[in-house]
């Protein structure tokens, strides 16, 4: 399927031509498919356009209206894969509305039709939306959830940075305290930010739903750690276990530290009722800053799928709806993997780059013997 779809376009159209919606659809479409969407599902482009925009019309050879962060080449879209242990496999979409005059614009369009839950997100809303100019890297962020046959779900990534960093603890505890979780707040010092400036609130995120494992999640970068300090991260969370980690790092990133990088980033997910416990934590590696090029990347997470019990032909069809590019000739298409423990499930997520502006150059291999 995917290589029929890129002879089309071969014979059709040049890719540079496309807009940014008709590129990034096309990923998205490809990509659902591959993991058992029903051909007529069209909901999740649907979800797409209108995040986009007008804006989504603009041809992908112009610079973008928006220069933004969600991923490196400035697209406003970046995707991703969670795999489970118990077989689910689940698309997501983390996207920026550019076009929008507000950032709540696009929720306010599908709240209803979507059934979306707004409460938590309102009760936070004056401290992570505030009138004023922004600071740091973004405002709001939505990642579309598509699950085969069930109503996509959305959640919506909130910045702790907004009113600038010294700002960014205060922040985060007041909205603790405002979703019923304040006793959380010191545990997650305690463990996740142990080391000054150099551990620092990178997201707050919200599900906008009434389901029993809505969540609320924090998330924290970590400059130049070492696997101890994200070892130590996990302990808050039953479940976590710290040779998994151990290895995790080592696999994916050639080293146990320091990753002086991207920084790697832990998450904490609160659930109602757990109180000032989380029950899952994450890891996420930027994978993108340790490998000289996608096909190393690649061979990287192949390996940790196999060790983790999970199907790479997986990570194979979904590099196979993006891009039909030889992965030796860039690096960031594979831009982060993350890894999931905890009460309530294990698996493993990549996340992918939609090139659509740019393709990195690869990095120099290193020299045989030499750790990349």
């Amino acid at each position: 399927m995917n290589g029929e779809y890129w002879a089309m376009v071969g014979a059709s159209v040049s890719v540079a031509d496309m807009s940014i919606y008709t590129h990034t659809g096309g990923q998205l479409d490809r990509l659902c498919r591959a993991v058992g969407f029903d051909p007529a599902e069209r909901r999740h482009l649907d979800l797409l356009r209108r995040l986009l925009g007008p804006a989504g019309e603009m041809s992908i050879s112009e610079p973008p209206p928006v220069a933004s962060n969600v991923a490196d080449d400035t697209s406003p879209i970046e995707f991703s894969l969670a795999m489970d242990q118990r077989g689910e496999c689940v698309v997501r979409l983390l996207g920026e509305a550019i076009g929008s005059t507000g950032p709540r614009d696009f929720l306010d369009q599908v709240a209803a039709e979507y059934g979306l839950v707004t409460d938590r997100l309102d009760a936070v809303a004056d401290l992570f939306l505030p009138h004023e100019e922004r600071q740091g890297p973004f405002t709001l962020w939505y990642s579309l959830i598509f699950r085969p046959g069930r109503t996509p779900r959305i959640k919506v990534y909130l910045n702790p940075q907004i009113s600038g960093p010294a700002m960014a603890d205060s922040l985060v505890s007041e909205g603790f305290r405002r979703l019923g979780i304040d006793r959380a707040f010191e545990a997650v010092i305690e463990h996740g930010l142990r080391r000054g400036e150099r551990d620092n609130f990178a997201f707050f995120a919200l599900d906008l739903d009434d389901e029993p494992l809505s969540r609320v999640k924090v998330y924290i970068a970590h400059d130049a750690a070492e696997s101890e300090d994200v070892e130590r991260a996990a302990e808050l969370v039953t479940g976590t276990d710290p040779a998994v980690i151990r290895e995790f790092l080592a696999v994916l990133g050639g080293r146990k530290g320091p990753f002086d990088g991207r920084p790697l980033v832990s998450s904490y997910s609160f659930v109602e009722g757990s109180g000032a416990k989380p029950g899952n934590y994450s890891l996420y590696l930027p994978i993108r800053s340790y490998v000289p090029d996608d096909a190393v990347a690649r061979a990287r997470v192949q390996a940790m799928l196999a060790q983790l019990d999970f199907d790479g032909n997986i990570l194979d069809n979904a590099l196979g709806a993006i891009t039909q590019r030889p992965l030796r000739d860039g690096v960031g298409l594979l831009a982060h993997v993350s890894l999931k423990m905890g009460e309530f499930g294990s698996g493993i997520s990549v996340y992918l780059s939609s090139e659509a502006y740019q393709v990195l150059p690869p990095r120099q291999r290193p020299i045989l013997g030499v750790p990349s």
